[in-house]
């Protein structure tokens, strides 16, 4: 048997692309064409480019996120939360290193109330130790100067350290305290505008650090026991205006006067003997 023909007669409508070589009528007429589906979109109606002209086109869905607020504890970490603190310009900071000079208002918790701020806390107290730690050391010299004059001029790191551990220390801990201490007398107080308002106070401080230079002990004195009053009824008038209504409380503000005094006097006994 020739291989060729044995190979011609095997059967191949069930192979892949395999064309049969005759088509009978039976399987034309049983043989269909499948028809086509054709999908319509409907006409474009929403807003875009073309609007109410021409068809919807198929994009991707897009997924929309939302912010979850952040947890509480989350927040107080959070770079973030702090950004709306320092959202001041320069006018409103000027306006209020004026009213911290001008302390018989009494009104600069009214005027911080839609935004207080912690940039000039920050900034203030960060100026102020940077000046007494350098006008302290130059006052010393110039007093050893004036009763001896073979003094050479030496610095003492000393009062960096002094200074900053003062001056942040006070600002930061004693608002907290009162803040803490208001909350547990059941008074709603901020902690964010005791900062800003204990901050602002120490603003008087930056001048008196240039005026302190004088090597006049009696005028010293002088200087830092008025801008000390100053500072003072500054914290105790708006302090007393804050938490205005709420009995039992004179003893806060009057510790918060003396406070303020008692750190005028550590500034001119330490930084400028």
């Amino acid at each position: 048997m020739d291989e060729s023909s044995s190979y011609s007669n095997l059967p191949t409508s069930h192979l892949l692309g395999s064309v049969p070589s005759v088509i009978n009528e039976e399987q034309k007429a049983s043989y269909t064409v499948p028809e086509a589906s054709m999908q319509y979109l409907p006409p474009n109606n929403g807003s875009g480019g073309s609007r109410g002209r021409g068809y919807q086109t198929l994009e991707a869905p897009t997924e929309s996120f939302e912010q979850q607020p952040p947890n509480n504890w989350k927040g107080v970490f959070s770079i973030s939360s702090y950004t709306q603190y320092f959202n001041v310009d320069t006018d409103v900071v000027i306006n209020r290193l004026i009213s911290s000079f001008y302390p018989t208002s009494g009104d600069f918790f009214r005027k911080i109330d839609a935004n207080p701020d912690l940039y000039g806390h920050i900034w203030i107290t960060t100026t102020l130790v940077f000046m007494l730690s350098s006008f302290g050391n130059f006052a010393t010299y110039l007093m050893q100067k004036h009763t001896d004059g073979t003094t050479s001029w030496s610095f003492d790191v000393g009062y960096v350290n002094v200074a900053a551990s003062g001056i942040y220390g006070y600002a930061i801990v004693v608002p907290l305290a009162f803040y803490f201490l208001l909350q547990y007398l059941g008074s709603n107080a901020s902690l964010v505008r005791f900062w800003c308002m204990w901050g602002y106070s120490l603003s008087i401080f930056i001048p008196t650090a240039f005026l302190l230079l004088i090597p006049v002990e009696f005028l010293r004195w002088m200087i830092i026991l008025i801008a000390g009053t100053a500072s003072a009824c500054f914290v105790y008038l708006n302090l007393r205006s804050y938490i205005e209504g709420v009995n039992d409380l004179t003893i806060m503000v009057v510790a918060a006067f003396l406070l303020q005094m008692a750190l005028a006097i550590f500034i001119k006994v330490w930084f400028f003997p």
